[in-house]
């Protein structure tokens, strides 16, 4: 039988949730920027421009749950 979480495994859990989150806003706009034609040179810069925009996000959204 499975008991329930403890603090740490909450927040591992927690912290690769929100690592996904800001890597998916990442690789969408990579993804984006090369389907729109851009080099991959382009298309790296957009993509850590989507992870800063990402990590900014996630800011704002757990700010707003508190």
């Amino acid at each position: 039988m499975v008991g329930p979480m403890s603090d740490e495994e909450r927040h591992a859990g927690s912290q690769r949730l929100y690592a996904g989150f800001v890597l998916l806003v990442g690789a969408s706009a990579g993804l984006m920027a090369l389907s729109g034609g851009a080099t991959l040179l382009q298309a790296m810069i957009v993509l850590l421009g989507g992870l800063a925009i990402g990590v900014c996000l996630l800011w704002y959204l757990l700010r707003m749950s508190r």
